[in-house]
């Protein structure tokens, strides 16, 4: 989509674009919307970070209606958002999807301030797990050269955590209580490239939760040969 402009020109951009979308959607998928209007059935709840570079349908090729979606910034699941628990609720309890995906991404801006240590306000509260994760791998991460790899590395950490998050929430323990099929992935993009990469992290009951999250967090970091393209860029959330 081509830069906004102006103001006014921009907005109705978006809406043209709009009608242009649908018009080739139905084209290219005759009854498409009319079978969208009559349910979702996706099977995927996908948790990601707000960054406008991560996009969860197009990264994973899908279309409208196949992947439950959640994001803010950084990718974090806290046990006090009650707007991510009520998403994780209706996708485990009423969508009954079979995956929960916590997809982060390297050159988070989110990861970024958490690691500064430079007071930025209201969006310090929201961060503050993850600069205590920071400390938590603190050996790990120092034992990287550099500031962008060590940046990259608590990326992927935190996604790790996240996971483990999502794991020990009431509805994930109660879904696999009551024999619900339902697998926990740890995931992470990388911009530069726009390839996804498995963590290795996959806990499907409740006794795995521990045992993978060591394994996961013990293994190598940035093993996917990340190269840095901007090791100074400033990155979106």
């Amino acid at each position: 989509m081509a830069g906004f402009d102006n103001k006014e020109r921009g907005l109705t951009r978006l809406l043209e674009n709009n009608r242009q979308w649908a018009k080739r959607m139905t084209e290219e998928h005759p009854g498409f919307f009319e079978k969208l209007a009559r349910q979702q059935a996706p099977e995927v709840l996908w948790i990601g970070c707000s960054d406008s570079r991560v996009p969860a349908n197009e990264i994973i090729g899908v279309m409208p209606g196949e992947v439950f979606v959640h994001r803010n910034v950084a990718n974090q699941v806290l046990h006090v958002d009650f707007n991510c628990l009520a998403v994780l609720q209706f996708a485990v309890e009423v969508l009954r999807v079979r995956h929960v995906i916590v997809c982060g991404h390297y050159g988070c801006g989110g990861v970024r301030a958490a690691m500064s240590r430079h007071e930025m306000g209201l969006i310090d509260n929201w961060l503050y797990t993850i600069g205590a994760f920071r400390q938590k791998h603190a050996t790990q991460l120092e034992s990287l050269r550099h500031a962008g790899e060590q940046e990259d590395a608590l990326c992927e950490l935190n996604v790790i955590e996240q996971v483990r998050n999502v794991c020990n929430t009431t509805l994930v323990q109660q879904a696999w209580r009551r024999g619900q099929d339902l697998a926990v992935h740890g995931w992470i993009y990388g911009i530069h490239d726009g390839h996804i990469h498995d963590l290795n992290i996959t806990i499907t009951d409740a006794q795995a939760i521990e045992p993978i999250y060591a394994a996961a967090v013990a293994a190598p970091r940035l093993r996917h040969g990340l190269a840095r393209l901007d090791q100074g860029a400033t990155g979106e959330p």
